[in-house]
């Protein structure tokens, strides 16, 4: 399925067919106003990546794999820890130290909503190296167009 990222023009697309066939680590599928919907694909005993976002709610749901979300204050205090697989959510609240870790024998296949907007509207990275290149680069900033909180703290990554 090819996924076009429209943001902020109204859109329609079947998000677990999508999901299920991303290869990408993520794909940004739609950038609104105030929130950002993007596909991501974990190979097998990889993870997202322990991080904190200090002004943005996201909420993330299984379609394909299975996978560990840890949680917590602090990145060494993560102290909710759950297994999750295909049909699970997760939420984030904005602040919360974070990862999922892929604990299953194929890709862990998921959606992630943003809010406020997270990404570059369209940006397809194939593997988590990729992203990281991308936003130490400043390639990967949300657009002039979404609405963000005043200047605030600046994501962090353990």
């Amino acid at each position: 399925m090819d996924i076009t990222d429209n943001g902020p023009e109204p859109k329609a697309f079947d998000i677990e067919a999508a999901t299920k066939e991303n290869e990408n680590y993520r794909v940004v599928a739609w950038t609104g106003k105030y929130l950002q919907v993007t596909l991501m694909s974990i190979p097998v005993g990889e993870s997202i990546g322990l991080e904190a976002h200090p002004e943005t709610d996201q909420f993330l749901r299984l379609d394909a794999g299975r996978g560990r979300v840890k949680m917590g204050p602090e990145k060494d205090r993560l102290t909710f820890q759950e297994d999750v697989a295909d049909g699970w959510s997760i939420q984030v609240p904005a602040g919360t130290w974070h990862d999922v870790e892929n604990t299953g024998d194929e890709p862990l296949r998921l959606y992630t909503v943003y809010a406020p907007v997270h990404h570059a509207p369209g940006k397809v990275q194939k593997t988590a190296d990729d992203a990281e290149r991308d936003e130490e680069a400043g390639a990967d900033e949300p657009p002039s167009w979404a609405v963000e909180p005043e200047a605030g703290q600046p994501d962090e990554h353990a």
